[in-house]
């Protein structure tokens, strides 16, 4: 009895010993992994820095960002990226910080991300002051626009917050600006895959500047087209050949799509999404607005008046153009450009597009 009792001792000890051991060894190779992976995102981060130079967006410790935002006092808005707060530098600068939701892997994509549009300098892209990689904890310090973003007047149903026609047709005008620097007066061409009236900010002066960068992808100016797995955007924006290769290859020209859908909801003041209302008599949104401008009653469907008509009529043609369902026969934001120097009697009306395929 005594000898068996003995045995089954050492057995479970044996047994508690080689767990340990094992759980030892386990969390020391985990440590050896994360210390590697760490290791590497510094080795990236480091290598940049020296590439870049001065240029480089500085690096701020978590601490550093909880006391820029008052512990995250002030929220300015969220999604499912994370949540964005208002905060302030040192020297008094008003920032908007925004906090991503714990990430896993080792932060090479987000300091390649930090850097790319880091050293992007344009009146219509937002700035980029800063960011926080610490472990899973990581935040970017933008510079604060205090007119917040564009779908706040487009939708709205409050008067005081309405834009007139004049500084919509530079809002747009400065957006195909800032697309036009990204797709080919960056080193590294960026195309965005999120143009929406949500990720357009608006400063003091209501200038555009182009923000959330979070989908955009990086591929060298020489480059016509772009490969990559799986579709990225926000449903009513998103290109056709985005989510289906049969359409076309991706391109800057995926870009070019969503623009031109933001402008006919500046047009149409009414959100891009299909109703699934059952038995709903709404017609799908571009197909609305197609067949009021090729109706005598034009832009007056649109509600707006005889003086603004010239602008609306060249912002509503303009966005026709851009959202064609075939890459090919869409223009470049160069051309976007060229024709909003153009009167609108002298652009022809682009073929009726089957949208309703699409959905």
């Amino acid at each position: 009895m005594l000898i068996g009792t003995t045995s089954a001792a050492a057995t479970f000890l044996c047994a508690c010993l080689y767990v340990l051991i094992w759980h030892r060894k386990g969390k020391r190779l985990w440590f050896l992994l994360c210390k590697k992976a760490s290791s590497n995102t510094e080795k990236n981060y480091e290598a940049m820095i020296v590439s870049y130079g001065s240029l480089a967006p500085k690096r701020y410790m978590y601490s550093e960002v909880m006391k820029i935002t008052s512990s995250r006092n002030e929220q300015l808005g969220k999604g499912g990226y994370g949540v964005v707060f208002k905060g302030k530098l040192y020297d008094g600068r008003l920032v908007a910080v925004k906090f991503l939701h714990d990430c896993k892997g080792n932060g090479d994509e987000f300091v390649n991300e930090v850097m790319s549009i880091g050293t992007t300098s344009h009146v219509n892209v937002v700035s980029l002051f800063g960011f926080c990689l610490e472990g899973s904890k990581r935040a970017l310090i933008y510079e604060y626009m205090p007119n917040g973003s564009l779908d706040k007047y487009i939708y709205s149903e409050n008067p005081e917050e309405i834009l007139g026609w004049e500084r919509l047709y530079a809002i747009a005008l400065g957006i195909a600006r800032g697309l036009e620097y990204l797709h080919h007066s960056c080193n590294t061409r960026i195309v965005h895959f999120d143009i929406k009236p949500q990720n357009i900010l608006l400063d003091k002066d209501f200038c555009p500047k182009i923000a959330d960068f979070g989908l955009a992808k990086l591929c060298h100016t020489k480059e016509s087209k772009l490969s990559m797995t799986g579709a990225r955007g926000t449903i009513g924006f998103i290109a056709p050949e985005v989510h289906s290769r049969t359409f076309g290859v991706v391109s800057t020209k995926s870009d070019v799509y969503s623009y031109g859908m933001m402008l006919l909801e500046k047009v149409g003041g009414r959100r891009n999404v299909k109703s699934i209302v059952e038995n709903s008599s709404e017609k799908y949104f571009p197909d609305w607005i197609y067949d009021h401008f090729a109706q005598d009653d034009g832009l007056q469907a649109c509600e707006i008046t005889r003086e603004m008509e010239e602008i609306a009529r060249k912002i509503t043609l303009i966005g026709l153009w851009c959202i064609q369902i075939l890459p090919a026969y869409r223009p470049t934001i160069t051309k976007v450009l060229e024709m909003f120097e153009r009167s609108s009697d002298g652009m022809d009306m682009p073929p009726k597009q089957n949208f309703c395929g699409l959905m």
